[in-house]
């Protein structure tokens, strides 16, 4: 593969990663993975033992993060996690997410799994094409690529992958909704059935400290985020996480729409909370691995039919 790095972690003499093309057919998830013609999930696209809560009343983040899924090479495997990345990033740009240099999406290389692909520091989310990103190995050095790597990216990312090798995909954003609840220091509520998708599945990180560019406050959000699929950082925004970047993706977005609707909700009034048992049911269907691929599906193909560069 030209243009990508040599085994040794070297970047190539071009520097810079090559795209192997557009999405194939092996790129979309099986019948089974997603809803069918009718427009109903399948019986097997319900949650798996793996994907409920665990004893402790929390669900697990990836759930069957392997089932059901596309078999690909290593190599195909680094082409979609890096398609899935930059079209992230457009349909950020969409939602306005981006905001200056800050935000930051990241994907573990199923190649290197020390090494994560993330937008280059200062380029526009809405200009991102696959040949943008970067390849980034633990040291912080990019080894593929053409750019710098945002430091409170590395800072973040790279604790967040190395504590929790079950996560491939990883996103923050200074989105406005999400910025304006991390002031509150508090989690979100079960107060709609889209919020139940978070519930008991999130963490509050309470120690903002300044613009993170150490890699102990890194360490520190991540032990923050456990193994849930997201955590609020106090006043500084969300950071969502999944078994893939389509999950780590729809996550955010759903977790920024849900901060946008609590504090519409508790600006007119009290908001009547969903109780425990039925908020926990919910979570079971609608927040486990399987739904969050499929709410990005028809985002990603609405992205790429509009905007097809994201591809080159």
């Amino acid at each position: 593969m030209t243009g990508e790095p040599a085994a040794t972690g070297r970047p190539s003499t071009t520097g810079r990663a090559t795209t192997t093309g557009r999405a194939t057919t092996t790129g979309r998830a099986p019948t089974t993975g997603w809803a069918t013609t009718t427009g109903r999930a399948t019986t097997t696209s319900r949650a798996t033992t793996t994907g409920r809560a665990t004893p402790t009343g929390r669900a697990t983040t990836t759930g069957d993060a392997s089932a059901r899924r596309p078999r690909r090479s290593p190599e195909e495997e680094r082409t979609h996690r890096r398609q899935r990345l930059a079209a992230a990033l457009r349909i950020f740009a969409t939602l306005g997410y981006d905001e200056g240099a800050g935000g930051h999406v990241t994907a573990r290389d199923p190649l290197q799994p020390d090494h994560f692909w993330v937008n280059p520091f200062g380029r526009p989310f809405g200009l991102v094409r696959v040949s943008d990103l970067l390849l980034v190995d633990s040291a912080g050095g990019v080894v593929a690529g053409e750019g710098r790597v945002n430091p409170a990216a590395y800072a973040i990312h790279s604790q967040v992958h190395a504590a929790r090798p079950d996560v491939v995909g990883a996103a923050h954003t200074h989105s406005v909704s999400g910025r304006a609840w991390s002031t509150l220091h508090r989690r979100l509520d079960p107060i709609t059935q889209d919020a139940c998708a978070f519930f008991e599945d999130h963490e509050v990180f309470d120690d903002y400290g300044g613009v993170v560019l150490a890699e102990d406050e890194g360490k520190r959000i991540a032990r923050a985020l456990g193994g849930g699929k997201a955590v609020i950082l106090a006043n500084h925004g969300l950071l969502t996480v999944g078994g893939s970047v389509e999950e780590a993706a729809w996550w955010f977005v759903a977790m920024d729409r849900c901060c946008q609707v609590q504090l519409l909700a508790e600006a007119a009034g009290r908001p009547r909370l969903i109780d425990a048992d039925s908020a926990r049911a919910a979570r079971a269907e609608i927040g486990v691995p399987q739904l969050g691929r499929l709410n990005f599906r028809p985002m990603y193909e609405a992205i790429v039919s509009r905007q097809p560069d994201l591809l080159d």
